[in-house]
């Protein structure tokens, strides 16, 4: 028997859960966040994607810099994605800014401009799930839709002590039931952003603030003493390791040489510094590609970045050229990177790092 019948909250009857939780957010919910305002299923949709796997704090000057670039859905597919990765450089997970552009492009040439107003023709959508789905038809529709984000599932998997990783498809399907007893047919928009908030301020990956909880009372996991039990962890797995070297070609005038990544792949569509096997590769590489003969190279402390599905060793080798060597022109998938003007262009976040690092310590930047 599922909680909410036993605490009868069967369909047709008052869902006590949904009460207290709009009571709550009355009284304590977020309301002033940017993409609040003005609320339309585009800011939903833009503000949903960029808050998967990221921090509110950390998304909203990204977020309010994206909305000035592309106000709208007909913006957003008449830009060109450069720019689109641009105004997304040091969020990561570069592929929901590649969907939202995808995507972008379907509302406008398969919907007229005009967001679908169902969560399955929503879904259809590249880079749009289940959950994103609901958020845009609740929030911005009104329409009744549940949704199950990270937070969501976290105050659900800890009332219903729902066992296990919501990763599991038994899991997840039990958190989707729950996700559907529970939300109501009235003020479905503030009820969303409010189980959204509880998750986020007060039932918290750790340390949650339980005294503060409108769940309390009857929330499973508390009475047992072992909230932080739920959801269950992702099994731990080894990742593998990898080795590369990045080649910090340096042009005369202190600009640094970056290629287009292919579109698919690790930083599909972003701008990086040429990739070699090895530190020892960097000069023939300038050689072979550039036809100059380079400086020694430099080779700076080795870094990890770590991606789902393995780490990532890498070692920049700085090598400065005394000339510009062959023609570097972006439309043959390389440029010069000025940092005093840089162009629109996505940053891999590493190299965005380097870049910065090096133009802050360089010696000849200084007065």
């Amino acid at each position: 028997m599922s909680r909410a019948v036993e605490h009868g909250f069967e369909s047709g009857c008052e869902d006590r859960f949904a009460d207290r939780l709009l009571a709550w957010f009355d009284d304590h919910g977020r309301k002033h966040l940017p993409w609040q305002q003005a609320i339309d299923p585009y800011r939903v949709w833009v503000s949903e994607i960029m808050l998967q796997q990221t921090q509110v704090n950390t998304v909203i000057p990204y977020y309010e810099r994206f909305m000035a670039a592309f106000p709208d859905v007909a913006a957003l597919a008449a830009a060109d994605i450069d720019d689109v990765l641009h105004h997304w450089t040091g969020l990561g997970y570069y592929a929901r800014a590649r969907n939202l552009h995808r995507a972008a492009r379907a509302v406008v040439d398969e919907h007229g401009g005009h967001f679908p107003g169902t969560v399955e023709a929503l879904a259809a959508l590249p880079g749009i799930g289940r959950s994103t789905a609901g958020a845009i038809v609740s929030i911005a529709c009104g329409g009744r839709a549940p949704i199950l984000d990270g937070n969501v599932k976290r105050v659900l998997a800890r009332y219903h002590a729902v066992p296990g990783w919501p990763g599991r498809s038994v899991v997840l399907k039990a958190l989707w039931e729950h996700a559907e007893a529970h939300t109501p047919d009235r003020r479905v928009a503030d009820y969303t952003q409010a189980i959204m908030d509880l998750g986020a301020t007060v039932c918290t990956r750790s340390r949650p603030a339980c005294s503060l909880c409108p769940l309390a009372a009857d929330c499973a996991a508390r009475a047992a003493g072992n909230p932080g039990d739920y959801p269950g962890r992702k099994p731990r797995k080894t990742l593998p390791e990898r080795q590369t070297a990045f080649v910090l070609a340096r042009h005369p005038d202190g600009a640094w040489l970056l290629e287009q990544r292919p579109p698919a792949g690790i930083w599909g569509g972003l701008w990086c510094f040429p990739e070699v096997q090895s530190p020892a590769d960097a000069e023939s590489w300038c050689r072979d590609t550039l036809q100059v003969e380079p400086a020694a190279g430099e080779p700076l402390d080795p870094f990890r970045h770590t991606f789902s599905h393995y780490h990532l060793d890498i070692t920049p080798v700085v090598i400065p050229l005394a000339s510009a060597g062959e023609a570097v022109t972006e439309s043959g998938g390389r440029l010069w990177y000025d940092p005093a003007s840089p162009p629109r262009i996505g940053l891999a976040a590493p190299v965005l790092r380097l870049i910065e690092t090096l133009t802050r310590f360089d010696p000849a930047e200084e007065p």
